[in-house]
């Protein structure tokens, strides 16, 4: 079995109808997630508008737009704020290696292929040029800026939720609003995030950081520049079997212990144990991206296959990725559990109890 996935580049400076399209397109699949998971319970259109009035007032006239676009029903208002939005997970691999004259971030985005927008946006729209991969139809899983500021994120590898924005969103206003890391820390800092989520920056000086985000506020600069899904504040990740975690964090960290040159790191992230084929399971790499701060310039990796993109040089099109499914016989087996079917509910957002998924006969305490 194959599974595919339709990768767009899409330029428009100011939100209008290429935007507008994409809304048309994406929103009926997320109204359904967005009803089916409680998000009409949330928050009223009125205290959305104001938390983001509150901590990311220039993204205000944006949403507006953004909003009226979408129609101006309350319900997109408050789905586009994304203020405590219901929970959704992630996969994901983050690393940054820096040189004298190098520097390059590079992560592979892990998940089903039906749950991702396969978007590439350049845009201006609050006047400064930003690049990057889409998430909840505006906010960001991974872009650059002009100044080259570079960002991307990493579920953190809990459900907990607490009040505060999507990180999508949280990215988006990053990277619309700030030149360097330092300035992307103290974003990170005082933004509330809802969940917790492992985030990587780079910028054009060479100077870089891996931030854990946690839920309702707060963030701690960690010391290797490598994240995957799971956080150092003592919480047990879920998952962490099936998503292999501290397996991909312990080789990305030997990588880069070893002095690996930056525009080498990111033949890391397209094999093993980083590259992920499990897409029958939910859990399969999509892509690839690796950016460089000082040239503005982004690479979508698959395989056999890349697309060079730059904020000066951006270039509309379409590419049609296919992807292999490895056998379920060769998903390790070894603890009894059956990981593919777990897998497909964990990435339908639900919260399987791994029990359920042991062999008959076995019980577990």
């Amino acid at each position: 079995m194959t599974h595919s996935l339709t990768f767009d580049a899409i330029s428009e400076a100011a939100p209008g109808p290429k935007w507008a399209a994409r809304w048309g397109r994406s929103w009926p699949a997320y109204k359904a997630w967005f009803i089916a998971r409680g998000g009409d319970n949330g928050p009223d259109r009125a205290a959305c508008e104001a938390a983001l009035k509150q901590y990311m007032p220039e993204l205000v006239p944006v949403h507006a737009k953004l909003t009226a676009l979408a129609g101006g029903s309350d319900r997109a208002s408050r789905f586009l704020s994304t203020w405590c939005p219901p929970s959704y997970l992630g996969g994901c691999s983050l690393a940054v290696a820096t040189s004298r004259d190098d520097i390059r971030l590079v992560r592979n985005y892990d998940l089903s292929p039906d749950l991702n927008e396969g978007l590439l946006l350049h845009s201006a729209w609050t006047g400064r040029p930003v690049m990057g991969m889409i998430e909840f139809i505006w906010g960001l899983s991974d872009g650059i800026n002009d100044a080259g500021l570079s960002v991307a994120l990493a579920y953190g590898g809990r459900q907990e939720t607490r009040r505060g924005f999507g990180i999508t969103t949280i990215l988006r206003y990053v990277l619309e609003t700030c030149k360097t890391v330092s300035e992307a820390l103290r974003v990170l800092q005082r933004v509330p995030s809802h969940m917790p989520y492992n985030v990587v920056v780079a910028d054009a000086s060479g100077a870089a950081a891996s931030v854990e985000v946690y839920a309702g506020g707060g963030a701690k600069v960690q010391p290797r520049l490598v994240a995957t899904n799971h956080q150092t504040d003592g919480s047990i990740p879920d998952r962490a079997a099936f998503t292999r975690t501290y397996q991909r964090s312990k080789h990305l960290e030997s990588v880069l212990i070893e002095g690996t040159e930056p525009a080498a790191l990111v033949g890391q992230f397209t094999q093993a144990p980083l590259k992920q084929h499990r897409y029958a399971e939910g859990f399969g790499t999509l892509f690839t991206a690796e950016y460089e701060p000082r040239c503005r310039k982004m690479t979508l990796h698959w395989d056999n296959e890349i697309w060079v993109q730059s904020l000066d040089a951006f270039a509309e099109g379409t590419r049609e990725v296919r992807y292999g499914s490895a056998a379920v016989g060769s998903v390790p087996q070894g603890d009894g559990i059956d990981w593919v079917r777990f897998g497909m509910e964990y990435a339908a957002g639900q919260q399987p109890d791994w029990r359920r998924f042991l062999p008959r006969g076995i019980d577990v305490a």
